[in-house]
């Protein structure tokens, strides 16, 4: 097996849970807006406000989730600033396992570490400062900072050159076939598919690996250099 120099990673639903995160958001929307709520209900509209927020997956302008989510189940207490809303809390409904972090610093032993995230300086760096992924990694690459975001080639050959790596040396990881596998292969990078809910692949991309634990990374760390 090559001895890989650097495993670069993406951040959302890959080494932080989002899913959870909406569920932690939609508890203090129920709170701020709309009091108590019998169990039945709060299951549907958490059902719906997770749809509209799939929907808006990507886009910066959350206004429209929460004007939706409202029109179909009215507030007591209707949100005035609903980006500011979001923008505050959702960072800090983040959080992140001890064994992933455990398992990056492990992996941080053996070769170069790094993070390429699309999104917002203010709630990505919020993200990653609140789960304390900070400290664990190389290099950090926030699309808005850097002005080029994923599945450009240039993020991903920019934070190889900050690593000081070539791309045939380099491992990438993420859930998004399109920007976590297709980019980073574009770019001569390993594409590895973080897909822990066994979705099908109905693209056109190939992932090199496809993975449903980030455990399973492990073996990438040469013989050599891996010990239990």
């Amino acid at each position: 097996m090559s001895e890989y120099k650097a495993m670069l990673f993406d951040l959302d639903d890959t080494l932080l849970d989002r899913n959870q995160a909406v569920d932690n958001l939609f508890l203090i929307l129920l709170e701020e807006c709309y009091g108590n709520v019998e169990d039945e209900l709060k299951r549907e509209m958490l059902l719906t406000f997770k749809e509209y927020d799939k929907r808006a997956y990507g886009i910066n302008d959350k206004t429209a989730v929460f004007e939706s989510f409202f029109c179909e189940f009215p507030p007591i207490n209707r949100l005035i600033q609903i980006q500011d809303f979001w923008n505050h809390h959702f960072p800090q409904c983040f959080s992140i396992s001890e064994h992933t972090v455990n398992l990056v610093k492990r992996i941080q032993e053996h070769m170069k570490v790094a993070i390429i995230t699309n999104g917002t300086v203010h709630r990505q760096k919020a993200k990653i400062m609140n789960s304390g992924l900070h400290e664990c990694f190389d290099v950090i690459l926030i699309s808005e900072e850097v002005g080029l975001e994923k599945p450009d080639q240039r993020i991903y050959q920019l934070a190889l050159n900050k690593l000081q790596v070539h791309p045939e040396d380099a491992l990438f990881v993420g859930d998004n076939l399109e920007k976590d596998v297709g980019g980073p292969k574009g770019a001569g990078l390993k594409g590895i598919w973080f897909n822990p809910g066994g979705m099908e692949n109905d693209s056109d991309i190939m992932p090199d690996e496809e993975i449903q634990s980030l455990d399973e990374l492990l073996h990438y760390l040469s013989p050599k250099q891996f010990t239990r």
